[in-house]
């Protein structure tokens, strides 16, 4: 009855906590808001060629614009495997002289098989390719592309649909908003727009659903589809390219997905999807189309016309290629008659023979019109990569964290729970261990109740904390890339969060704990106790963030925190004294954090008692001194004690954050 009554208080504690911190935010944030808006409405004005030039299709007007790009090639390093079978050269090429434009209000469909470049020719443009070397230009509405703010005037959806599983389909929206949108635009005006593109992408009826893990629970395939469509249309870009958007659905839901696509692409925007195997419907939705065969050539690269005719008509007017049969899909067909295969049949390539085609020379003048600035326009300047500040970052990461943890119980409630369950375990076992000191021994065993304490609940939550930052990785790559934040402000709204429910843990446990091993009640003794407690238990947290930002999978993570716990549970001071650790090591004992923990705690409660303990063999000396002695812990050296923990702790907060920034394991 007592934890039950203990873990209800502290529910209550962390949601009231956690609405008052989110409700100062929720001001704050108000007001910056209005004094933007304010500042916005006195110093800015829009010049009249950029009134011609922009296009309200929502809310929220956008400038319509085009994306043009001329001899693409790209490259990679020629991969091992490759090289094992013989084939020569330092570099793989993946893209082949590439050409061709997308224009506003157009629907394009990139359209080859497995390994014909769509993918990679999709991810080049948009500038998420992480490796590799690229050649040509791109240019957007005639100047040349910036790929620092490229994200500002662009969105990206994924073919896998990652977001947050804890929270809600308008709350996911809302945060994308909130980041992506610029400064000018206010909080009236952000909730208008989310609004309307939730109507837009039909996910009215679901919004106040978790997103949930794709394949356990939350949104099924089609509704996860048009999230990540909404949290990408929500930052009003211009220029939406979007990978398979139809992959795994069935007929029914990829309708659905493709109404929302069309109805996009009617605002006004340019919009770039990838299709593999479309159906004949599918198809039709679309305006234009790349056609490309492997090797990253382009074969055809124009409209579809009603019903297709016009790709109809291109390809069958080359000899030997077989006519469409009534009925069946041209897309289809198209990758058919453009196979290998076929080529080899009939003795052509489709790709010299599309060079050589008036289409291709009517592309090139296109090409040449869109990479040249239209009079009375301007180029794209944004003075910042990210559309708001570092503190609205930071306020929008904690937001969005706060919830994710509120609606975890399995991680948070489990947790306190096991703070409750070892801290009475530990206070029976170790019942009044701090009341009465008498003999060396006794001090011993009070030291291995706080070592075992320290190390049992730190260890549990190093490695329960290693999953949930697995899951959330995912989602930062995306939201990263998409140029929501930093990983800097990831870092801290993730972190701020573990150092709530961290305190409340601790408090939880520290209650419990001190009071039945029976230490003396005093306010300090009980302050120290909890600080040294809280400490301990945040840099153990930080170290599963910090060896999960460092691996590529939770697996490897748990690997390498177990290796290096093992030489904190060695050196720290218990097992083996300091004095007793061979020289030549001690050097890791200083290095050590569990060992300064030790330190803190034992040294705060009775590092300072005088009175004296029985030694065998010896004569009686006093706690104080016998510490001192032994163990070299010396009461004046607390404040440095203080001082190390927390430099720890900065330390493992900084490798998290550099981890999370610098290192990238999704290879694209």
């Amino acid at each position: 009855m007592f934890s039950i009554l203990i873990s209800y208080s502290i529910v209550i504690y962390t949601k009231c906590l956690s609405a008052i911190i989110m409700y100062f935010f929720s001001i704050q944030t108000k007001w910056l808001d209005i004094d933007m808006a304010e500042k916005n409405s006195r110093e800015n004005s829009t010049p009249e060629e950029d009134t011609l030039t922009t296009k309200r299709g929502m809310v929220l007007p956008f400038r319509p614009l085009s994306i043009a790009f001329d001899h693409l090639n790209y490259y990679i390093n020629m991969p091992t495997e490759m090289e094992k079978h013989g084939i020569e050269g330092s570099r793989l090429q993946l893209l082949r002289d590439v050409s061709g434009a997308f224009r506003p209000g157009v629907l394009t469909a990139l359209v080859g098989v497995t390994g014909a470049g769509k993918t990679t020719l999709m991810d080049v443009l948009a500038g998420r390719k992480t490796g590799g070397y690229i050649e040509g230009s791109i240019n957007i509405s005639g100047y040349p592309k910036k790929q620092a703010t490229f994200a500002r005037i662009s969105g990206y959806c994924e073919q896998n649909d990652i977001h947050s599983p804890n929270i809600t389909v308008h709350e996911s929206v809302m945060f994308s908003a909130w980041l992506r949108l610029g400064k000018e635009v206010n909080s009236k005006t952000r909730k208008m727009f989310v609004e309307e593109v939730m109507n837009l992408v039909e996910l009215h009826p679901v919004r106040n659903f978790l997103v949930g893990l794709p394949g356990i629970d939350g949104l099924s395939t089609e509704q996860r589809k048009r999230l990540t469509i909404a949290v990408e249309l929500v930052a009003n870009p211009s220029i939406i390219f979007m990978d398979e958007p139809t992959s795994g659905l069935d007929a029914r839901a990829a309708a659905i997905v493709m109404r929302t696509v069309r109805n996009t692409a009617d605002t006004g925007r340019t919009i770039v999807c990838t299709i593999h195997q479309p159906s004949i419907d599918l198809f039709e939705a679309f305006d234009e189309l790349l056609l490309m065969k492997r090797g990253g050539q382009l074969i055809y690269n124009g409209p579809l016309g009603q019903q297709s005719q016009k790709l109809i008509e291109y390809f069958e007017a080359i000899p030997g290629v077989p006519k469409i049969k009534e009925g069946y899909n041209p897309a289809t067909w198209a990758l058919e008659i453009s196979s290998p295969a076929v080529e080899s049949q009939l003795g052509v390539d489709f790709a010299e023979l599309y060079k050589k085609s008036e289409l291709y020379q009517r592309n090139q003048e296109l090409i040449k019109e869109l990479s040249t600035p239209s009079e009375g326009t301007k180029e794209l300047d944004f003075p910042n990569k990210y559309s708001q500040s570092f503190i609205t970052q930071c306020i929008a990461c904690f937001w969005k964290q706060n919830l994710s943890y509120w609606r975890n119980p399995q991680y948070n409630a489990i947790r306190l729970f096991m703070s409750i369950t070892i801290g009475a375990i530990f206070g029976l076992v170790f019942w009044k261990k701090g009341k009465k000191i008498d003999t060396e021994q006794d001090l011993m065993n009070l030291m291995g109740a706080v070592f075992t304490a320290v190390f049992f609940l730190g260890g549990s939550n190093t490695s329960s904390v290693q999953p949930i930052v697995a899951i959330e990785r995912t989602v930062l790559y995306r939201e990263k890339a998409a140029g929501l934040y930093s990983s800097l402000t990831y870092a801290i709204g993730q972190v701020a969060v573990e150092f709530i429910y961290v305190g409340i843990q601790t408090f939880t446990f520290s209650v419990i704990l001190f009071s039945m091993m029976g230490f003396l009640w005093q306010v300090d003794k009980f302050l120290w106790f909890y600080f040294f407690m809280f400490i301990s238990f945040v840099y153990f947290t930080l170290y599963g963030m910090m060896t999960s930002a460092l691996t590529p999978n939770p697996q490897i993570a748990a690997i390498v925190m177990a290796f290096f716990l093992v030489f904190w549970n060695v050196f720290s001071g218990f097992i083996i004294p300091k004095s007793k650790i061979p020289i030549w090591w001690r050097w890791y004992y200083w290095g050590c954090p569990t060992a300064w923990s030790l330190y803190g705690i034992v040294t705060s409660q009775v590092g300072d008692k005088t009175n004296n303990i029985l030694v065998p063999g010896s004569k009686s000396v006093s706690v104080k001194a016998y510490l001192r002695k032994e163990f070299g812990y010396d009461y004046d050296f607390l404040g440095v004690v203080v001082a190390a923990l927390i430099a720890f702790v900065t330390l493992f907060l900084f490798v998290f954050a550099y981890g999370i920034k610098v290192l990238n394991f999704q290879k694209r």
